[in-house]
């Protein structure tokens, strides 16, 4: 990490029913030999000694890729913001770094841009990608947690929603950017 950037939490996210994979654990999925959640530890490890998964399932195998695990305070997986809300509770740094299990196309240098952005601004970042937000790619200041334990308690299940309820700053990415690539379907593993 730069020596301008503050440290850092990284939270990935792995923490999903996996519906569209057949009810498999998305983050586990094996792609070019290894599974998806060890391509994106890796790119993230050098910048930070505090990766935390958010996981539901299979603690075990996600263990070898954190230095935390943490899983939703509910049953039955709740969504994203169940897991961000947990992982921001443990995070042991000022600003996190949100990143989902299977986007391992993700570097270091798209990292580091989103957390200087919400540095200078002092807010949360948040990719924008043909003008539409991605919220699991987000830097977040541990802050925001009361706001989005608010927005949790007052029935909203929507990461992005309660994220945009205070100021967002958006990193503009272009609409073809193979480093934002998730791999929500089979298919999409056959590489």
């Amino acid at each position: 990490m730069p020596a301008a950037l503050p440290p850092c939490s990284i939270l990935i996210l792995a923490g999903g029913r996996g519906q569209r994979m057949g009810g498999r654990d998305k983050g586990l999925l094996p792609w070019r030999g290894e599974p998806l959640v060890a391509h994106v530890q890796r790119v993230v490890r050098g910048l930070s000694d505090d990766v935390v998964i958010s996981c539901n399932r299979n603690q075990e195998l996600y263990r070898p890729y954190a230095d935390q695990l943490i899983g939703d305070a509910e049953a039955d997986f709740p969504g994203p913001l169940a897991g961000v809300i947990a992982g921001l509770t443990v995070a042991r740094h000022e600003w996190v770094v949100l990143l989902a299990c299977d986007a391992p196309l993700v570097d270091q240098v798209l990292i580091e841009d989103l957390l200087k952005l919400a540095v200078e601004h002092d807010s949360a970042a948040m990719v924008r990608q043909g003008g539409y937000w991605q919220p699991m790619f987000s830097a977040l200041p541990r802050r925001v947690l009361p706001v989005l334990e608010l927005a949790w308690a007052a029935g909203e299940r929507s990461l992005q929603k309660a994220l945009l309820v205070e100021a967002v700053q958006g990193l503009e990415c272009a609409p073809d950017d193979q480093r934002l690539s998730n791999f929500n379907s089979p298919e999409l593993l056959q590489d």
